[in-house]
């Protein structure tokens, strides 16, 4: 694992808070790569793809009551409980976007399906066995102790009971030398305190009580992502408007290059985890 120690809750916050109308205005509802199962995909319809694989992986079904660790402005949510019919309650820790993402369940009359709350995934507590499916895409990289996490979260879910979470992974096996140093910088830039790969993953996971792992890379298939957003930062000039925001904005915005490099040349992978609880 790889890790900074300059990254503070508060800033996590605070990017998400600021960040989230350019969000979707350069990306769309969910805040998430898109999966691009075929080259004639939009890509809101990548995005979508992303979260239906997922949950077709986990087999969400009407029966589920889902827990979504960090759940942006609700789209995996809110497409689950449409899909999927299931129960969902998602969990953020901007409250920007848990107003975001509750009026958007209530516009489409999904608001005793779906409920969202403004918290912090290391601090809230819930009862044992409380979930039958634990869901999280693109957060666990903001957790500060993610072994911790784990095997607190591994408690909430009932025996049988599945996690399937997406993930930006440190590479295993990054092609040029200077590794340590793209992937911390990366961290700076996307307010991440930690980047860890695979296999550290799936040992917190097996710690926390989980088993028949399932590792399904998706680094080629979702990478297109950056390269779309950093046309559509070129073409609606919205890196302009970040400079007037902070710095801390348009770090991440310059950052699409160097997040493009590090998927290309190894020293990032991307890709889900799916496995069952004990």
């Amino acid at each position: 694992m790889i890790s900074v120690e300059s990254i503070e809750k508060k800033s996590i916050r605070g990017h998400y808070d600021l960040a989230t109308p350019f969000y979707r205005l350069l990306w769309g509802p969910h805040i998430h790569h898109g999966l691009w199962l075929d080259d004639a995909a939009t890509p809101y319809q990548a995005q979508c793809q992303l979260t239906d694989t997922l949950a077709d992986l986990a087999n969400i079904t009407s029966q589920d009551e889902v827990l979504d660790v960090g759940c942006g402005m609700g789209g995996s949510s809110i497409r689950l409980a449409l899909k999927r019919q299931c129960q969902c309650r998602g969990i953020t820790l901007s409250p920007v976007q848990k107003r975001w993402a509750s009026t958007s369940a209530f516009l489409k009359g999904l608001s005793r399906r779906v409920q969202f709350e403004a918290a912090d995934a290391e601090k809230i507590e819930f009862e044992a066995n409380s979930f039958d499916v634990l869901w999280s895409v693109e957060c666990t990289e903001h957790l500060y102790d993610k072994a911790r996490f784990f095997k607190k979260a591994g408690e909430w879910v009932r025996p049988g009971g599945r996690i399937a979470i997406v993930v930006w992974f440190q590479g295993r096996n990054p092609r040029r030398p200077g590794h340590e140093k793209r992937v911390e910088e990366l961290c700076q830039r996307f307010v991440c305190p930690s980047f860890a790969t695979v296999d550290e993953y799936s040992s917190w996971l097996t710690a926390a009580g989980f088993s028949s792992i399932a590792h399904h890379d998706w680094t080629e298939h979702a990478a297109r992502t950056w390269k779309i957003c950093k046309e559509r930062v070129k073409k609606t000039r919205v890196d302009h408007l970040a400079k007037w925001i902070s710095r801390e904005q348009v770090d991440f915005i310059n950052g699409f290059d160097k997040l493009i490099e590090a998927f290309e040349d190894g020293d990032m992978e991307y890709g889900a985890l799916v496995a069952h609880r004990t």
